[in-house]
């Protein structure tokens, strides 16, 4: 069950008595935000916002809305990072689930020895990381060598983000496969398309274990086929999101100017949410390129080619006549 640090915020409001505070997370925790948000209202006698939308990580805290309701603190909750806050209001706040990995870690660490894997990683998402210590001893009590990678900005020991893979990549010269722990494809592909070593993602909750490379390998094709369709385009695109942690302006204004003086059109789309639906009404244009986040462009379906920095940057490559190799192999996609 996952449960949320609701003593952190606790202790926050009594030491900085806010007038008002908002909460923002995952849609998967909203229903327990909800019951949080009911205690603070409670116990301390002050409105407590609900932020509606999803937040997708640290990259996209929603301070925006919490500014223009006049929020003093806005508690992200769900996103564990290496920092405890960001500026003076926002604070992030663990959202831990205590479901075991024992059957799981075991069974799998059995199976992985007939596959003549010995040296492995455990890596993980935000609400996982409590688990890894055990998971480690399960996996070393069978003979494993277990690498544990280190954190390195907002990631912790272990732990990945869906474009950031710093404690998985920095190790991959001394493992064999990754064990990935939960069910969130999303971070155990990147992880197999960054490092190209076999990812295995425990499922603590069916007991199941899975290799995602054919998950990963087809996501990753679908990035390349991307930039070799984009090779003909006369026209692009660039879409600057506007999401705090997603704001690359500058970036935008240099793929610009290399396009251009490449001899493309480029127009630049500024945009909060970027989905298929908008960029439909968008005529003229060829080929867009997002520099918000990464896996808009691999994991998510757009009639015309979606292309991330990396692609864009392999693109540029290509028209320049430049060999592009490993594109994605990458520690951090943006």
């Amino acid at each position: 069950m996952i449960s949320i640090d609701e003593e952190t915020i606790f202790s926050v409001i009594a030491t900085k008595n806010p007038r008002s505070v908002a909460l923002s997370g995952p849609d998967a925790l909203m229903h327990k935000i909800q019951r949080s948000a009911e205690k603070i209202a409670e116990l301390y006698h002050i409105p407590a916002y609900i932020i509606g939308d999803n937040s997708w990580g640290s990259c996209d805290l929603n301070t925006h809305a919490a500014e223009v309701v006049g929020a003093d603190i806005l508690f992200n909750i769900g996103h564990t990072i290496s920092m405890k806050t960001f500026g003076d209001k926002v604070v992030m706040i663990d959202a831990y689930d205590d479901i075991s990995f024992e059957n799981i870690a075991t069974k799998c660490a059995l199976e992985l020895k007939r596959q003549n894997i010995h040296n492995i990683s455990l890596v993980t998402s935000s609400q996982h990381l409590c688990a890894i210590d055990r998971v480690k001893e399960i996996f070393e009590e069978q003979g494993y060598n277990v690498v544990i990678g280190r954190g390195k900005g907002q990631l912790n020991e272990a732990q990945v983000f869906g474009c950031e893979f710093y404690p998985a990549y920095d190790v991959q010269k001394s493992v064999d496969a990754y064990i990935f722990l939960g069910q969130s494809v999303f971070h155990s592909a990147g992880i197999a398309i960054a490092t190209q070593k076999p990812t295995f993602m425990l499922d603590p909750y069916f007991e199941e274990f899975s290799d995602v490379s054919d998950i990963a390998s087809k996501l990753q094709k679908k990035a390349i086929l991307s930039v070799y369709k984009s090779l003909d385009a006369s026209s692009i695109g660039i879409i600057i999101g506007i999401k705090e942690g997603q704001f690359a302006h500058l970036k935008a204004l240099n793929l610009k100017k290399t396009f251009e003086n490449l001899g493309k059109s480029v127009q630049l789309i500024v945009m909060n949410e970027i989905t298929d639906e908008r960029i439909r009404i968008f005529t003229g244009i060829d080929v867009f390129v997002q520099v918000a986040c990464p896996r808009i462009s691999t994991d998510n379906h757009f009639h015309k080619p979606m292309l991330s920095v990396p692609q864009a940057l392999s693109l540029i490559k290509l028209l320049k006549k430049e060999p592009v190799e490993n594109f994605m192999q990458i520690t951090h996609w943006l």
